[in-house]
């Protein structure tokens, strides 16, 4: 700790990403990324955009990121105006927590959740209540729509359980906090569930976060954005100019678009990981693991008999890895990322050898 450090820096614990190892013939299940490698046209965009000489890189991209947008707003039938474009989600949510949750109420979210949300609100001094979830994991409606509050966020389905909430959940939270508003962060929504998006040409409130990184295969190119009323857009907007009006390269933006309007090869993909995800399950449960109903590109497990951390310490000495969150409540699950179907059958065999 330095004395040149400000106090809030002394403050804050940071998050932790997951680990990246440089290991030889690696099983990488920790971070969620997509099995499946991105479209092809996010390639054939991204060698047009360099040319023979890579002379545009020389050029500032476009700061307003309007192609983008339009082609998000096609694709989920809004307005552009309606659309807010990021480097990866985790500076979309950045920017909503600066600009829209910092309140003198404190804002919700589960005390089990995606653990940036307490570190965003370190970082911009934000009160918070961190609600418990149920027995069960799941996140119960009725505990945001009490007393007046900040703002509410959720991610969706959640991380890392990966449980679901149903969409007329959701649009009765909105509907109870009309003074607030309400974000859910959708990164894992394409492997499960069906997003809030259309709920937000009801309620002014509500907020969608979406990211390329999952389900689009794009978690090295960092691009997010988030969709809601053009007033909420236009505080993310006035952030952002105020701290990188650039937030996206050139090449990230071409690739996006071209992710974006690849529709069918974004369905097949999707579907890929929903496959492998049932399989990987039925497996786990054979094994006698208990896996929570899953609606994201990960699931969630334990097993009665085998102590979680040595199940992980097991498997990165056969050079699996995968999640483990030393965390009340949780310390004895695994999450447990759906790789490629060969991953997945040498993931439950290492299982079944260290559980058998």
């Amino acid at each position: 700790m330095s004395r040149f450090w400000s106090q809030t820096v002394r403050d804050l614990t940071p998050y932790v990403p997951g680990e990246q190892p440089k290991i030889a013939n690696l099983i990488k299940l920790n971070t969620n990324e997509h099995p499946c490698p991105p479209s092809p046209r996010v390639l054939a965009a991204i060698r047009a955009e360099l040319g023979d000489d890579g002379g545009r890189l020389r050029l500032y991209p476009a700061p307003n990121a309007d192609l983008l947008k339009a082609a998000i707003a096609r694709r989920y039938a809004v307005a552009p105006q309606q659309v807010f474009v990021g480097n990866g989600s985790d500076e979309v949510l950045a920017h909503i927590f600066m600009a829209l949750l910092k309140h003198a109420a404190p804002i919700l979210f589960p005390d089990i959740t995606y653990s940036f949300y307490p570190v965003y609100c370190g970082l911009y001094g934000i009160k918070h209540r961190a609600v418990p979830l149920a027995a069960d994991f799941s996140v119960n409606p009725d505990d945001y729509c009490g007393p007046a509050n900040g703002g509410v966020i959720l991610a969706n389905p959640n991380a890392p359980t990966g449980r679901l909430l149903p969409l007329a959940a959701i649009e009765r939270i909105a509907a109870a906090n009309p003074d607030a508003v309400v974000v859910i962060d959708e990164a894992y929504i394409d492997f499960g569930g069906e997003s809030a998006i259309p709920l937000t040409a009801r309620h002014d409130n509500l907020l969608v976060v979406h990211t390329l990184s999952k389900s689009r295969s794009l978690a090295g190119l960092r691009v997010g954005y988030a969709i809601g009323h053009p007033d909420l857009i236009e505080a993310l907007e006035r952030v952002k100019n105020s701290f990188n009006s650039y937030p996206l390269d050139r090449l990230a933006l071409v690739g996006a678009v071209a992710a974006i309007e690849d529709e069918d090869y974004f369905q097949a993909a999707c579907q890929q990981v929903i496959a492998s995800r049932e399989r990987l399950t039925a497996r786990l449960t054979t094994l006698g693991f208990a896996v929570l109903p899953s609606a994201a590109n990960f699931i969630f497990a334990r097993h009665p008999q085998h102590d979680a951390d040595q199940l992980a310490q097991a498997l990165r000495q056969r050079n699996i890895i995968v999640r483990h969150f030393k965390q009340p409540r949780i310390e004895q699950f695994l999450r447990i990322t759906i790789g490629s179907e060969a991953e997945c059958v040498a993931l439950a065999d290492a299982l079944r050898d260290i559980t058998g």
